[in-house]
Order: structure tokens, then sequence, then C-alpha cells
């Protein structure tokens, strides 16, 4: 995941922003004591994209992969619409309790830009989409860096259109969208009402992104490490604003670790996994990794 990589990772303050003043709000209205359901994994399965992950001789890659974590953030979907033969093969291949958290595909996002021909595809997406049942986490929608506020309408007629039954979380990255306060609060606003999920995303080149503004009780967090010795300290911080979030009633965690180039996302996630651990008293398995080296060696 290239977006948002800089030369000089060194050179970025990566301390995470206070929260929007809004997301008190959202999370006030569910305060529990209960521990969040946390979802935490990585962008893809492909042996070539997860290095030092898979034993020698493994077969199956999503049947380690889910055997070591609780979700994927499906990519692959992003790229084309699969035959229902090959969700229910996923569905088959996972066990219970794994969830998917797939990408809309282009033809809505990126090529058709949300125009009115977007209709018909995002049906056949959901169609075959919905095969996933139990497993299928939230579906999120990825705009392209140039689809700016001019297209306002076309993002208020997608919302409105789309099936509720089907969660979705939306991630915007023209800075128009964040950067003009009018038009900011008023995604929010859309995206709240609706039940929506406002993306955060934490890379170095888009500090903008990290807007910090949850507009339902989800945080649906795309993580991009810089391969860099930074990236541990900075989900060290993560760790301690989820923990912040829930106690102010946060109930659901989709956490997503890439990095620029994914050498070592695997190491990242189980890191990670084990903090949270931790803080929220949680359970969740830990990723064996082929490497074993501490964090500040790795660099």
């Amino acid at each position: 995941m290239k977006f948002g990589k800089v030369e000089h990772p060194e050179l970025i303050d990566f301390t995470i922003p206070q929260d929007h003043p809004e997301t008190e709000v959202v999370l006030s209205k569910n305060k529990t004591n209960t521990i969040p359901n946390i979802y935490v994994g990585c962008a893809k399965w492909n042996r070539q994209d997860l290095k030092n992950f898979y034993p020698r001789g493994t077969k199956d890659e999503l049947v380690y992969y889910s055997s070591q974590f609780n979700s994927i953030e499906l990519n692959a979907t992003f790229y084309r619409i699969f035959p229902a033969e090959q969700y229910q093969k996923w569905y088959d291949k996972t066990p219970e309790g794994f969830k998917f958290f797939p990408k809309m595909i282009q033809n809505v996002s990126h090529l058709r830009r949300l125009n009115d021909k977007v209709y018909e595809i995002t049906d056949s997406y959901l169609e075959v989409t919905s095969l996933l049942k139990e497993k299928l986490g939230t579906i999120f929608l990825q705009m392209h860096n140039n689809f700016g506020p001019k297209n306002w309408d076309r993002v208020v007629r997608f919302v409105e259109y789309w099936p509720k039954e089907f969660p979705l979380a939306l991630e915007f990255r023209h800075t128009d969208w964040f950067n003009d306060e009018k038009v900011a609060q008023e995604l929010y606003h859309l995206l709240q009402e609706n039940n929506m999920v406002n993306v955060l995303v934490d890379t170095a080149g888009r500090r903008d992104l990290m807007h910090m503004r949850l507009t339902n009780n989800e945080a649906f967090v795309r993580y991009v490490g810089a391969n860099h010795k930074s990236d541990y300290p900075r989900l060290d911080d993560w760790v301690d604003r989820i923990a912040s979030w829930k106690d102010k009633g946060l109930e659901n965690i989709h956490f997503f670790v890439h990095q620029n180039l994914e050498l070592e996302s695997p190491l990242l996630s189980a890191y990670f996994l084990e903090k949270l651990n931790k803080k929220l008293g949680s359970q969740l398995i830990i990723p064996s990794t082929l490497n074993k080296a501490k964090p500040d060696t790795l660099f």
C-alpha cells in the first residue's frame, strides 16, 4: 500500500490528533463496561504479500491465515466481482467467528464514481458478497483521491440507496472533504444519520486523514506502517486511543495493518494484539510469525 508513502518517515509527526468533539458524543450513547468486538487483520493472505508468516509446507494460505487472525481486509474484491462459488469456498475454509471486510469494487468508486450507473453494479456485488453470511463484516467504499465535494449529490444518493442491512464504511481522500469545515460537518452528519462508518487512515504522507471523527459505534482504522522503527510506537498510541474510546463507549474495533512495503505486517499485528489484549483484557489470538526479532532490531 503506497498511498501516503514518504521518503523520510523520520521527519513525520505521527502524533494521533485529539478526538473530534463529536466522537465522544457518538460513543456516549452506548456506554458499557463490556470488552468490545475486536477484529484485527491484514489486507491480503497471499504468501508473497505476507513475509515471514507461513510455515514451510503450508498448503492452503487462507486456511492457515484464518487460524492466526480473526479477520481480513478483503482488497481482492476491489478489482472484480468473484463468482458465487468463490465466496462459498472462502466461507467454508474459515472458522466460526472469522470475518471478511471486503472492499467495494472499483467500478463503483473509481471508474463510474458513484454516477447513476453504479446501482446495478452495487446490487450484483452485494448479491454474491452476501454469501459470506455471518462472516461478512463491514464493507468499505474507498473513493479516488480526486473525488471531491463537487460530487456531494452523488454521495447523498448512494448513501440513501445503500441497503442498510449491510454495514458500510466510507473512505474519502480528497483534502477538501476535511479541510472545509462546512463540507466536513455535512459529510459527518450524513454518515451519522445513516449509521455508516467514517474510515480513519493512518499513513505518513496524509495526516489530514486522521480526522478522529467517529460517526457511529465502530472504529474502522486502516493503519499503514512506513517500514520504519516508528511503526511500533505508533501502534502503542493506537492501543491507548482505543482504550480511551472503549471507556467512552466504543463497542466495535476493526483494525487492519498494511505497510508501504509488505515485509512485517504479521509481526506488527502480533505486536499490536499483544498490547491490546493487555490493555483491554481481551483474549485475541496472537499470530505466530517466523521472525521473532524484537521491534528495535528490525530496522
